[in-house]
């Protein structure tokens, strides 16, 4: 089953804030998970892994450095979720 952007964004927005503690309202499409959202390296992985399992896609770990924006996963997943 494909996920909507909409459902993309709202479920990442759920992962960040098990993950972090941050607010699901906290994380919008344009927010950089470093810089403006302050994850760090290795909540970021534990976010793309968690990513993974909810949506049904792999991120490989070469390509989690190209993911800076919210925004940037959301696409990455909905992308994936056509191969």
């Amino acid at each position: 089953m494909a996920f909507t952007e909409a459902e993309v964004l709202a479920g990442l927005a759920e992962i960040v804030n098990e993950e972090t503690g941050l607010a699901v309202e906290a994380v919008e499409a344009n927010k950089s998970f470093t810089d403006d959202l302050d994850i760090d390296s290795i909540s970021m992985m534990t976010i793309v892994v968690n990513a993974e399992k909810k949506f049904g896609v792999k991120i490989p770990d070469d390509d989690v450095k190209d993911l800076v924006t919210v925004q940037d996963a959301v696409d990455y997943i909905n992308k994936a979720q056509e191969a």
